[in-house]
């Protein structure tokens, strides 16, 4: 047993099922013996099994408590019949291997058809998510960039990286528009304040600063933490939660911050949340470990995970203790987005796992699997598709079943 699993109650920790990460080129070579394997994970206890078939995807059958309840187009379900634990498992439709030749630690996608990524060669690049073929080189950053997202309008990029500067691309020429300093630390994440009048970044640096897009000026310094600020996400909430009292010096410069909550993801182990346009912390939950990405599912509910394989969801309203809390048996959780009613976690081990989060207390995931074991850094999603950064530089693309559309 690990020495952190001794200090977790059993029924915290949720089984995880893995699967051979080459699963559906085995099965789709044709016919023959073909075999995977596939293995749970649940507290001490460890099993491990064998997919096999000898007509390919047509019939595939499992051994050793594992049983194969369905299969379709590159997705089968397999339940381990003693911890009655289940997966499904989709295989992605295209690997994009051409975009990056190192780890890929960040992405984002938009409606109309277009990608932003950036490796840890410090290459940040807008692609085709059709095919995957490269359209601009955003080009500016002088260290490492550890954050790129799109505005809602899906023409401009927002990047952050280790040289303490935000930089605004214009997607459509891969020009830099703008270029915002004040950070005196690398910067971790960033995000956009409704149409993106305003962004707010988070840093190295212990801050959380509001900018003002148009004028290239820092506005405020919205929180000052006790340690690193990982991650932060922003949430517009109605006029039942207090976001406390502005002071008479909010700048005209300030666009919708008004309604607007920050949480911010701490490396001291602790979830904080911030007024934005109050600039005071509304709340604090401590955590095990390193608070390594956070997010809003509701406007009411707020969601993070730990270095230590952890998540937490709170109800803000009531921050004292933690609506659910559970252990995933996957590595350190790196990102957690939320979608179609559920919520993606990006974990150590390479899996991309979703959620409903109308069944937590079932132990059945949607496993969006590829990955040789390398950790998943980023997910985001456009529609029907989704797509995932990996620490073996490729980016993966899958179709979402029909009931996450």
């Amino acid at each position: 047993m690990n020495p952190e699993d001794a200090t977790i109650s059993t029924s915290m920790i949720k089984p995880a099922i893995g699967i051979q990460n080459d699963w559906y080129d085995v099965f789709s070579r044709g016919d023959g013996v073909r075999k995977a394997w596939i293995s749970m994970k649940s507290g001490c206890q460890s099993s491990y099994g064998e997919l096999h078939s000898t007509d390919g995807l047509n019939s595939v059958s499992a051994s050793d408590g594992f049983e194969v309840s369905n299969i379709s187009e590159r997705s089968i379900t397999v339940r381990h019949c003693t911890s009655e634990a289940s997966a499904t498992f989709r295989a992605p439709t295209n690997s994009f291997e051409q975009i990056h030749n190192q780890s890929v630690a960040c992405l984002d996608v938009t409606q109309g058809g277009l990608g932003v990524s950036v490796c840890s060669g410090n290459r940040m690049l807008l692609w085709e998510t059709s095919n995957g073929s490269v359209r601009r080189t955003l080009d500016g950053h002088i260290c490492d960039v550890t954050t790129c997202r799109f505005f809602p309008s899906g023409l401009v990029v927002l990047s952050g990286g280790l040289d303490m500067q935000l930089k605004i691309w214009s997607a459509e020429t891969g020009q830099c528009a703008t270029t915002l300093k004040g950070h005196v630390g690398g910067i971790t994440d960033a995000a956009v304040v409704e149409r993106g009048r305003n962004v707010v970044s988070v840093s190295r640096d212990a801050t959380a600063r509001l900018w003002d897009c148009g004028q290239s000026v820092c506005l405020s310094v919205v929180a000052k933490c006790d340690s690193v600020i990982n991650s932060c996400a922003l949430q517009a909430t109605d006029n039942s939660v207090y976001l406390g009292q502005p002071d008479q010096s909010v700048s005209e410069r300030e666009v919708a911050t008004d309604r607007q909550l920050l949480i911010l993801a701490c490396e001291s182990g602790v979830l904080e949340g911030f007024g934005l346009r109050a600039k005071e912390k509304i709340f604090q939950a401590v955590c095990t470990d390193a608070v390594n990405t956070c997010a809003f599912l509701t406007p009411m509910q707020v969601i993070c995970g730990t270095h230590n394989g952890q998540i937490y969801i709170f109800d803000i309203r009531n921050i004292s203790s933690a609506l659910h809390h559970w252990y995933e048996k996957r590595g350190v959780i790196y990102n957690i987005t939320p979608v179609c009613g559920g919520f993606l976690t990006c974990t150590g081990d390479g899996s991309c796992i979703f959620r409903d989060c109308t069944n937590l207390n079932q132990n059945h995931v949607i496993d969006f699997a590829g990955s040789d074991c390398d950790p998943i850094y980023k997910v985001a999603s456009s529609g029907s598709r989704l797509f995932t950064a990996c620490r073996d530089s490729i980016i993966r693309k899958y179709v979402l079943p029909k009931n996450m559309v």
